[in-house]
């Protein structure tokens, strides 16, 4: 089975809707092996938006996931990646889909509720850097 990483940012846990996408996953048939409520210090942060350092929003970015707690979790099941990239939808909620998690309650491209691993690369990396104990 395949695993990925996904991550309700500040602004999702903030607004109360762990419950909510997480049922979405587990609905789709998904299992969740780990997940835990965090606080991210800003070298955590840094680390998982490394490859977007260069880019202007970088620390706005950083500054909006230290807010308060993020809820990181660990997903399995076939094709999990792609198929949880499609539920979150597009990062900019002008272009989200209606029935995709920022489709329905996303409001700004920075603060878009979600984020999911693209690939099996970027979900190992996550997984490692927020589950250090968790194998892949």
């Amino acid at each position: 089975m395949e695993k990925t990483f996904v991550m309700i940012k500040s602004d999702g846990v903030k607004r109360g809707l762990i419950g909510e996408i997480i049922g979405r996953f587990e609905r789709k048939g998904y299992r969740i092996l780990r997940a835990e409520l965090q606080k991210p210090n800003q070298e955590k942060v840094e680390e998982h938006y490394e490859e977007h350092r260069d880019r202007p929003y970088f620390q706005d970015l950083v500054e909006f996931m230290m807010e308060g707690p993020v809820f990181p979790m660990i997903l399995e099941g076939e094709k999990v990646i792609e198929v949880v990239r499609l539920m979150i939808g597009d990062k900019d909620p002008t272009k989200a889909l209606q029935g995709t998690i920022r489709g329905d309650y996303a409001n700004t491209t920075t603060r878009n509720l979600v984020h999911a691993a693209d690939s099996t690369e970027s979900a190992d990396r996550e997984i490692k850097l927020w589950f250090p104990e968790q194998d892949c």
